[in-house]
């Protein structure tokens, strides 16, 4: 079995990046293969890396609160490249009555302060299992 593909990426002008560093090093230590874009990205250079690596899903994560603006537009650009069947999730600091919203606008799953890791990781296999 080949190993799962996750694209790890900031959006917009948030530089803490913590977090998602914690995420990208727990899906590693899962047997997951890792693309991590740093911060300051914007939704159409991630979804250019995710289409050019052929991820099996993006992971997002957004402290500075552009989430409802960052985490849809990410989703809008891999339709328009050809990735639109790329599942996206998201994590951060996330105001519950934000995340309807946002699974509205096509995002799997949001995690947010006191996630655990393992749960990102089932998530994640269970996504892509459910899609392959």
């Amino acid at each position: 079995m080949r190993k799962i593909r996750v694209l790890i990426a900031k959006p917009g002008l948030d530089g803490h990046d913590r977090g998602a560093k914690v995420i990208a090093q727990a899906l590693r230590d899962a047997g997951m293969e890792v693309i991590y874009t740093g911060i300051r990205q914007t939704p159409e250079q991630i979804a250019k890396a995710a289409v050019e690596e052929d991820v099996d899903v993006v992971g997002l994560s957004c402290l500075s609160g552009a989430h409802n603006e960052l985490f849809p537009r990410v989703v809008e650009c891999l339709k328009e490249m050809g990735g639109g069947d790329i599942p996206v999730i998201g994590g951060g600091i996330i105001p519950h009555e934000d995340r309807a919203y946002l699974k509205e606008k096509g995002i799997k799953a949001i995690f947010g302060p006191g996630s655990l890791t393992a749960d990102v990781v089932k998530v994640i296999q269970e996504l892509v299992w459910k899609e392959g």
